[in-house]
C-alpha cells in the first residue's frame, strides 16, 4: 500500500532546491528600487526572491494622469512577473511582510508563509501622511497606487455630473471647485491638467453646466510652488499655472477638512492671520509623504533610527548598523550621498534616487559575498522636472557647464521624452505616446470609465446633508 506524500513544508516554498549552495537575496518591494536592485543581480549565482503587495511595478511620475483619465492604468503599470520572466534567478511572491525576524533572518508574509534571507533588500516605498489628521484622509485622497488614482478619478468626473443635475447655485459652484493641497510637482501637474480637463476636454459635452466655469485651487503652505526648484523657475510655473487658470493660494495652511470642503489659515504668523473656508466636494492631498510602515518593522527588528517621516537611517553603503546584511533603499531609507571631496548630502525622494540605491545595494550584496568592502552611495543628480500643462513646464539639468533652467515649450518637450525614455516597456511607450499624441491634436481623454457610481462616499454623499 503507498505512503501518502507529506505535506509540503513553508521552507519548501521559500526556497529553490539549491538554496543551500547559493546566497538568498530577499527583495521586498518592486517599486524603481527593488526592481533596480532585482535586475542588477541578474546572472549571479544567487537566488532572488521579490515580494510585492500587489502585482505590479508602477510608473508613478505619471500616476496623475490615470487619475485625470489620460492615461489608462496598463500604460504605466507592468505585471511583475512579466518583468523577470527572463531571470532565472528571480522568484516572485504576491504578499506583504508583516513582521521582520533579523536575529534569524527571517520576514513573515501576511498570511503566515516564513521567508529565510541571507541578505535583505527592503524597497517598500511611501505612503501620505496627514501630519497627524488621518480623519481628512476619506475627504482629501492621496496620490500612491492605482486604487487611489481611480478614486480621484472617480471623484473628479462624477463632480461634473452631479453638477449637471444640481439646481442651486451654491451647491453647483461647490461642485464645481477642485483643490489640490501641496504645490510639489505632483500638486502642479494634476492641478494644471484638471484645468485643463474643464476647459478643454469637456467642451460641448454637458448641457446645463459650462464645465469651464469650473475653479481649480492650488493651495500650498509656503511661499512659492516647487520650493524645490530655483526660484525663478518655480515663478514661471506659478504664472503657468495662473494662464491655465488655476488659482494659487501660497502661505495658506490648511486646518481642517470635512465633507463639504476646507478651511486655511492665511497669513498664519503675521498680523494680517485669517481663517477661510472653501466649499469643495473634490480635495486631492498632494502635501506630504511618509515612509511605508515596514520601516517602523525595521527599526523595531535592528534596532536602527527613523526620521520624523517613518524613513529608516541608513549607513553609508545603505545598510544597517550592526546588521550588514540588510539594506534600506528608496523613498524608506533616510540617505546621504557621500561624493569624494564634499559632505554628505540628503538623497531627494525622486526616481532616479531610487534607481541608483536599488543598484548600489545590490553591488554592495555581490561585494560582501566577495568578501570585499562596501562601495558608499554616491547620487548623481538628473534634475528636476515638473510639467503644468500644455507647451508648460519647467525644467533644472545639471550639466558640466552649469545648471541648464529653461520653461515653457521646450521644457516641455524635454518632459515628454523623458518620461516616454523611462517607462517600463517597448509597449507601455508606444501606447503612452500614440494617447499622447490623441490627446495633443484632439483634447480628448478616453480614460474616463468609472466604476462604483452609486457608491455613497464622498464627495457625493454630502449633498444629501
Amino acid at each position: 500500500m503507498p505512503h501518502a506524500s507529506p505535506a509540503p513544508s513553508t521552507a519548501a516554498f521559500a526556497a529553490p532546491p539549491n538554496a543551500a549552495t547559493r546566497p538568498r537575496v530577499l527583495i521586498v518591494g518592486c517599486g524603481f528600487g527593488g526592481l533596480e536592485a532585482a535586475r542588477a543581480l541578474a546572472g549571479e549565482n544567487v537566488d532572488v526572491t521579490v515580494v510585492e503587495k500587489t502585482n505590479h511595478h508602477l510608473f508613478q511620475p505619471l500616476l496623475y494622469q490615470v487619475a485625470t483619465a489620460g492615461l489608462a492604468a496598463p500604460s504605466i503599470a507592468a505585471p511583475v512577473r512579466m518583468l523577470f520572466r527572463r531571470q532565472s534567478n528571480v522568484t516572485t511572491l504576491l504578499g506583504e511582510v508583516t513582521q521582520i525576524d533579523a536575529a534569524a533572518r527571517r520576514v513573515t508574509l501576511a498570511d503566515g508563509e516564513s521567508l529565510p534571507y541571507d541578505h535583505l533588500i527592503v524597497a517598500a516605498g511611501a505612503t501620505h501622511s496627514y501630519f497627524g489628521h488621518e480623519d481628512w484622509a476619506p475627504h482629501a485622497p492621496g496620490l500612491k497606487t492605482l486604487a487611489d488614482a481611480f478614486e480621484i478619478r472617480r471623484r473628479v468626473l462624477l463632480a461634473f455630473e452631479a453638477a449637471e443635475r444640481e439646481h442651486d447655485p451654491a451647491r453647483r459652484a461647490a461642485l464645481l471647485t477642485f483643490v489640490v493641497i501641496g504645490a510639489g510637482p505632483t500638486g502642479v501637474e494634476m492641478a494644471g491638467t484638471l484645468a485643463e480637463i474643464a476647459r478643454h476636454t469637456l467642451t460641448g459635452e454637458f448641457r446645463r453646466i459650462r464645465p469651464a466655469d469650473a475653479q481649480v485651487l492650488l493651495v500650498e503652505g509656503g511661499a512659492r510652488v516647487l520650493q524645490a526648484m530655483p526660484e525663478a523657475l518655480s515663478e514661471r510655473a506659478r504664472e503657468q499655472l495662473e494662464a491655465l487658470g488655476v488659482r494659487v493660494r501660497l502661505n495658506a495652511r490648511v486646518t481642517r477638512i470635512d465633507g463639504h470642503g476646507l478651511e486655511i489659515a492665511l497669513d498664519a504668523d503675521t498680523p494680517q492671520a485669517r481663517t477661510e473656508f472653501i466649499e469643495s466636494r473634490c480635495v486631492t492631498w498632494a502635501a506630504g509623504v511618509a515612509a511605508s510602515p515596514l520601516g517602523r518593522l525595521v527599526a523595531q527588528a535592528t534596532g536602527a533610527e527613523c526620521d520624523r517621516a517613518g524613513r529608516v537611517k541608513v549607513e553609508p553603503d545603505l545598510s544597517l548598523a550592526g546588521h550588514p546584511e540588510i539594506s534600506v533603499v528608496g523613498d524608506l531609507a533616510a540617505a546621504f550621498s557621500h561624493a569624494p571631496g564634499q559632505p554628505p548630502r540628503p538623497v531627494p525622494g525622486v526616481s532616479p534616487g531610487a534607481k541608483q540605491m536599488g543598484r548600489c545595494a545590490a553591488a554592495n550584496v555581490l561585494l560582501r559575498l566577495s568578501k570585499l568592502p562596501t562601495r558608499p552611495f554616491r547620487y548623481k543628480d538628473w534634475g528636476n522636472l515638473a510639467t503644468i500643462g500644455r507647451h508648460s513646464a519647467v525644467a533644472d539639468v545639471p550639466t558640466p557647464f552649469g545648471p541648464l533652467r529653461f520653461s515653457g515649450y521646450p521644457a516641455w518637450l524635454f518632459w515628454l521624452f523623458v518620461h516616454i525614455f523611462f517607462l517600463i516597456g517597448f509597449r507601455n511607450r508606444m501606447i503612452v505616446l500614440t494617447d499622447w499624441a490623441s490627446a495633443y491634436w484632439t483634447f480628448r481623454r478616453h480614460a474616463r470609465v468609472v466604476h462604483d457610481v452609486e457608491a455613497p462616499r464622498p464627495p457625493l454623499d454630502a449633498l444629501s446633508e
